[in-house]
């Protein structure tokens, strides 16, 4: 015999001030604060972030750090707004996320990395009796079409042009 109940689902919109960038995720344990700020503090000379963590038990908090107060208010703003167990919201400036995801993606906490974008966000969340989750998220738009050689030339001097090919 199996129980079940009725899952509501709400697509939460979260903001991206221009200038910056969210990284959204998954984690498990208290300390993810703590080693998120260091895994960013070490990746980036000069990084400037806010990050905040919903705890799932305990006192249930959303737990915050970070070295810049506008982009910490973002992050518990986004938390709160999510307000999904263990996910942890992270707004970053003087980087891009390419800098940080593999560092954060090493924090032996982190289960997940849902987006990483500076594009419209929206976080896909279920919600039961019990509490919320994250199901997915919508990054930007639904593609217009396929690159043809003009769009693929622009994008292959655009990544050489800011140093991320040779």
């Amino acid at each position: 015999m199996s129980e079940s109940e009725t899952v509501s689902i709400h697509a939460i919109r979260v903001p991206v001030p221009e200038g910056t960038n969210i990284i959204v995720g998954h984690a498990h344990f208290i300390k993810t604060v703590e080693d998120l700020y260091e895994a960013l503090v070490s990746s980036v000379p000069g990084i400037r972030f806010g990050l905040a963590f919903c705890e799932a038990s305990q006192k249930r908090l959303i737990r915050y750090e970070g070295n810049d107060k506008e982009l910490v208010e973002l992050a518990i703003n986004a938390a709160r707004l999510i307000a999904a167990g263990h996910c942890f919201v992270i707004y970053i400036r003087n980087a891009w996320p390419i800098n940080v995801l593999n560092a954060l993606k090493n924090v032996e906490e982190v289960v997940t990395i849902h987006a990483a974008t500076a594009n419209p966000l929206q976080v896909i969340v279920a919600e039961t009796s019990q509490g919320r989750g994250i199901l997915g998220v919508v990054d930007g738009y639904t593609p217009l079409g396929i690159e043809n050689a003009d769009d693929k030339r622009e994008r292959k001097e655009f990544l050489r042009r800011i140093g991320y090919k040779l």
